[in-house]
């Protein structure tokens, strides 16, 4: 078969079996927490989460205090000292292996993906490529302009603006009084837009996401492909989620690079040890 200039075997893939394991868990391990944590504020819910709640555990919110952290001494409004500690490890982590928080972690991420499975039963060869290239290459770089919004508006006020806007945090508080309007717009144009692009937040607006994919360019391990045993059928490029040229490169620096894995010879690439995941010079 022939997509866009590219020709491509008819194949199920194999998938990574354990990232969708992984992102089931986190998904539901954030939902039961904001669940909890309402039910706390009621008198219910479970006492040993009693202390977690969703700006806790977000690393994002780690990013938006640095400068209050380095000129005050303290934290943004509802930052609490764990999402500081977990913006360290995400970055760490990054380092190493890229942004896998995006790709194996973040529910939002997650449920876009699910969403996207209902868009490509329905719009098939289409799904993922509705965007006109020259534009889509624009749109990826909106996300570092969010970025910067959301940075200098959260130093210049001090308080958590992005909140009222975070289609993550509308997620799981929709049913709380503490929900914003606009994050639930914002919710519901990705998902819709979803049934037509895959990770659409992820790939034009999200600000952690665009932190992290600056570490794409100097990451430890990455993804790599074996020019001499690759066959150039497209697959691992037309079933990026990210619509990453995975098979023009050696080595994959993309900044859109979620570290998914979806591309490696352990899921679409049908010849072994083609594209790896693997420390420069590993094998």
């Amino acid at each position: 078969m022939t997509l866009f200039g590219k020709r491509i075997r008819l194949f199920r893939p194999r998938s990574i079996w354990i990232r969708k394991v992984v992102q089931m868990f986190f998904f539901a391990l954030i939902a039961l927490i904001s669940i909890n944590h309402t039910l706390i504020e009621n008198g219910t819910g479970i006492p040993l989460l009693s202390s977690a709640s969703l700006h806790a555990l977000c690393p994002f919110g780690g990013v938006v205090t640095i400068y209050q952290y380095a000129t005050a001494g303290n934290f943004v409004q509802h930052i609490h000292e764990s999402a500081f500690a977990l913006m360290v490890i995400g970055l760490f982590m990054a380092i190493l292996f890229g942004p896998a928080f995006c790709g194996w972690v973040c529910p939002l991420g997650t449920i876009q993906e699910w969403v996207s499975n209902l868009g490509r039963k329905l719009f098939k060869r289409r799904f993922n490529h509705f965007v006109p290239e020259k534009l889509d290459n624009i749109l990826r770089y909106m996300r570092y302009a969010v970025l910067a919004w959301v940075v200098y508006m959260t130093a210049t006020t001090g308080t958590l603006i992005f909140a009222a806007y975070d289609p993550y945090y509308a997620l799981f508080n929709f049913w709380s009084s503490e929900l914003a309007i606009g994050g639930l717009i914002i919710l519901a144009i990705t998902l819709g837009l979803s049934l037509l692009v895959e990770r659409p937040w992820c790939k034009y607006a999200c600000p952690y996401g665009a932190v992290l994919g600056v570490t794409n360019l100097f990451r430890i391990f990455s993804i790599r492909r074996s020019v001499s045993t690759c066959k150039a059928d497209g697959a691992c490029s037309i079933l990026c989620p990210m619509n990453i040229q995975v098979d023009s490169k050696t080595t994959v620096r993309d900044h859109q690079c979620i570290s998914c894995l979806e591309c490696t010879s352990e899921a679409i690439c049908p010849v072994a040890k083609t594209v790896i995941f693997s420390a420069r010079g590993i094998k």
